[in-house]
């Protein structure tokens, strides 16, 4: 029952990871292409900045979790996507930083070196996020041993990379309906305009990798056996298609709470499809790393849900907080700070 726990606390943390910072890495995805001008490149900045550093505590506390609570999955994932998992961390580092350097000296080419990693920081994650996760939905070549034999090339295969564009383009529109939100003028009309231009984009991705999913991985065992956990999926296109309504209907905020659940029950999908298996092996089954294999002991795992119900709510509060405090439009140069 613990592992269950754990297992679906995983999923969560995941999926909350994706709706929040996947605003951030989507508006520093497009940037190049709504920013005209300083002004709306540090609007761009400013709708993150407060939210940047507080979103990645959730992707710290999924990697913990995955530590604690299933350390073999950990060793295994984690040693076997060395690679992937480095140049994710480097893309992290260099957003990072160019919230705090960037206006650190006044020059042109100073400010364009760090837009530019901004943006290389934020497309880079959201692409290798959708292609590991496409990869650990379908499976990766794991030996008796539990050694993952597939290197970064093997996971650029055509559906880790229908799910690297999936991201990317779902981030980019979740992104697009925040900046809607914050920013103001000329600069709201691009970000509503190539939010609505991305929304069939991403219908589209979906589907086929839905489809693909299908015929290709065994995620789809799990529904057909309890065809009740279908309502993820329904939630999912439910979000999706209310994002759209509300997006033409100008109520903003409700386009992107439906983004948000579209993104959340997306990656709810992949998890729940996958249980009870953590890291499937495609050479044998029987090698797969599952929640009763992977996991810590049940001592383990009531310490560490007695912390988790402590402060899972502080973080989720100071999120709430942060939000209502940092989500006004952004009108002139005083509301900036970065």
């Amino acid at each position: 029952m613990l592992e269950t726990i754990w297992f679906l606390l995983w999923g969560v943390l995941w999926a909350v990871y994706f709706v929040l910072d996947g605003f951030d890495l989507g508006m520093g995805t497009l940037m190049p292409f709504l920013a005209k001008d300083e002004f709306d490149k540090r609007s761009i900045y400013n709708a993150g900045g407060p939210f940047w550093d507080g979103n990645e505590v959730w992707l710290l506390s999924a990697g913990g979790v995955t530590f604690a609570a299933f350390p073999l999955a950990y060793a295994t994932m984690f040693s076997g996507l060395y690679s992937a998992l480095m140049l994710l961390l480097f893309a992290l580092i260099l957003r990072g930083v160019s919230y705090e350097f960037r206006s650190k000296v006044d020059s042109i080419s100073w400010r364009s070196l760090w837009d530019a990693c901004h943006s290389v920081g934020s497309f880079l994650p959201a692409l290798l996020l959708g292609v590991a996760f496409a990869n650990l939905f379908h499976g990766l070549p794991l030996t008796e041993d539990h050694v993952n034999q597939a290197g970064l090339l093997d996971l650029l295969n055509p559906y880790g990379l229908l799910g690297g564009v999936l991201f990317v383009a779902m981030f980019a529109m979740h992104g697009a309906l925040w900046l809607s939100i914050r920013a103001t003028g000329d600069l709201k009309t691009r970000a509503v305009s190539t939010a609505c231009k991305l929304w069939p984009v991403v219908l589209v991705l979906v589907l086929a990798f839905l489809a693909y999913t299908y015929v290709h991985t065994q995620l789809f065992g799990n529904y057909m056996k309890n065809p009740h956990l279908f309502l993820i999926l329904i939630a999912a296109v439910a979000g999706l298609v209310a994002s759209r309504l509300y997006l033409g209907a100008g109520s903003l905020w409700k386009a992107w709470g439906g983004s948000a659940v579209f993104i959340a029950c997306v990656a709810l999908f992949g998890v729940v499809g996958l249980f009870p298996a953590i890291l499937i092996s495609t050479l044998n089954p029987a090698w797969s790393l599952t929640i009763h294999n992977a996991s810590s002991s049940a001592l383990t795992l009531k310490i560490m849900l007695g912390v988790a119900l402590v402060f899972v709510p502080v973080v989720i509060g100071y999120q709430a907080w942060a939000l209502k405090t940092f989500s006004q439009p952004i009108k002139h140069e005083g509301d900036m700070e970065y």
